[in-house]
């Protein structure tokens, strides 16, 4: 029996099918009616996969329908087909020739599928990510208050006032949500023992990075954005830079590495000696980014909370840095001592001998 690939391209209105190797193509209205019907034909059909694109999460009810009546789907990004259609030189872009490139896409490529997530989990994503809606208003308020006229300065006030106590509303409701799970609460209980880490940051980490924890440190890393790619051809070496990943968190992990870099022994020490050996103040801040998020993922997938002795048990390389960096202020604190009595006796004794011959 041949295998059967399925490229779903979403709107606000409609789904078009796509259906390799039969070439069969459809559109359904993307409602309930709608996704009936369009799980009564792939059901009976048993596809290998199906393909879907994220699409400013028009595909959320799709995506669940599938998975609840049990047919394979991926969720891809959009980047990824797109230049896979160029690279097939199909360059024309429409709704219907989508759907057909999705198919194809799944046929060559057969992308990983992956569970979705629970309830409890989507709903801590859309409580951040309303809570960073939120947020955007107040700074676009706060900078229209800037220059407003005082025709309009007590309508932002007013709604800046709105602003804080929903966000204040909206804090509180995240904090018993999570301590609701037993699994979540450990998690926040570990990933803010880490200096640096605040609630903003821990609850980020809990909704958009759920593989925190599962993956080495190399594909974690790149799976954020924190892993620098090599740039090289031929003779050429290009410069190191990070790219993609997931931008909700790696916003979270600049603000947290900026605060740890100034009250984290571990990262301060390492970007002391990052900048030290000439390195550029924001790429030594990135690979604090990446450290931290190590860290973090080792913690997790160890459960244990952060301490030095911890660290030493569980990275002995980072323990020894830190020690080192501790021996060499300490070195240096005492020998600025010795040289500030040395100092001050020598000011002393000048000053005997002045007042001596003076007299």
């Amino acid at each position: 029996m041949p295998e059967i690939f399925v490229g779903i391209d979403v709107s606000k209105e409609s789904l078009d099918i796509a259906i390799l190797p039969d070439e069969q193509r459809f559109v359904v209205a993307n409602d309930e009616e709608g996704l009936a019907i369009l799980i009564s034909r792939l059901v009976s059909m048993n596809p290998t996969l199906a393909v879907i694109e994220s699409s400013g999460r028009y595909q959320v009810r799709a995506v669940s329908v599938l998975v609840e009546a049990g047919v394979p789907v991926a969720v891809v990004n959009p980047r990824q087909v797109r230049d896979y259609a160029k690279a097939k030189s199909i360059l024309a872009k429409t709704d219907a020739l989508d759907a057909r490139v999705l198919a194809l896409f799944a046929e060559a490529i057969r992308p990983e599928v992956r569970p979705l997530p629970d309830a409890e989990s989507r709903r801590l994503a859309d409580l951040m990510s309303r809570r960073r809606q939120l947020v955007e208003m107040m700074t676009a308020e706060r900078n229209r208050l800037g220059i407003a006229t005082p025709a309009v300065r007590p309508s932002i006030e007013a709604h800046l006032s709105w602003l804080k106590r929903e966000i204040k509303e909206l804090d509180e409701d995240l904090d018993d949500f999570i301590h609701k799970s037993p699994l979540w609460r450990e998690k926040d209980n570990l990933l803010r023992s880490v200096p640096g880490i605040g609630p903003v940051v821990s609850r980020t980490l809990l909704a958009e990075l759920p593989e925190l924890g599962t993956l080495n440190r190399k594909k974690i890393a790149a799976l954020v954005g924190v892993a620098p790619f090599n740039r090289d051809s031929g003779k050429w070496k290009g410069k190191r830079c990070v790219w993609g990943g997931r931008s909700k968190v790696r916003s979270a992990l600049y603000m947290a590495a900026l605060v740890a870099t100034r009250h984290n022994p571990v990262l301060r020490a390492f970007y002391q000696r990052l900048l030290a050996v000439g390195k550029a103040k924001k790429v030594a801040l990135t690979a604090c980014m990446r450290k931290l998020l190590t860290i973090l993922n080792a913690m997790v997938r160890q459960r244990t909370l952060f301490s030095f002795n911890n660290l030493e048990r569980c990275e002995p390389r980072k323990a020894a840095a830190v020690k080192g960096g501790e021996a060499v202020r300490e070195a240096d604190q005492a020998a600025g001592r010795v040289r500030e009595a040395e100092a001050q006796t020598l000011d002393g004794r000048r000053l005997s001998g002045s007042l001596a011959l003076s007299c």
